[in-house]
């Protein structure tokens, strides 16, 4: 697999992530047209959407490159897993990562790793919340 230079990398995550950002801004907007606004503020709708089809889309992505490895593969993955599927969702990403770990017959760690990034990223939401009403 021919590897692309750091700028080149960093150029492909750059444009994926910036269209992935326009995609999850835009399915959020279609959303709160479809649903309503009450609906939507009534439940993340447009989130777990995001989450789902994000980690669909990583699902078929991984799957494509493992079968199909072609020398252009890691630039795919830089433009799509890491660039637009980072950009629409990072929950893609950790759902390919809990699969890894579950497949790698380490099903304690993925647990361990769910339970870690969901209690610490409450905290670390929290901490943000309470240092920004305190500084306000």
């Amino acid at each position: 697999m021919t590897m692309p230079s750091p700028i080149t990398a960093t150029a492909y995550v750059a444009l994926g992530g910036g269209a992935g950002a326009v995609l999850r801004y835009q399915l959020g907007r279609t959303m709160t047209h479809w649903l309503g606004p009450n609906v939507v503020t009534a439940f993340p709708w447009a989130t777990l959407t995001a989450n789902v089809l994000g980690s669909l889309a990583m699902g078929l992505l991984a799957g494509f490159l493992a079968r199909h490895g072609t020398s252009s593969g890691e630039s795919w993955r830089l433009l799509l897993g890491v660039g637009l599927l980072g950009g629409f969702t990072t929950f893609s990403s950790f759902s390919l990562e809990m699969m890894l770990l579950i497949e790698r017959g380490q099903p304690a760690l993925a647990t361990t790793y769910a339970g870690v990034s969901l209690l610490a990223g409450l905290c670390a939401l929290y901490i943000g919340l309470v240092v920004m009403r305190i500084a306000g």
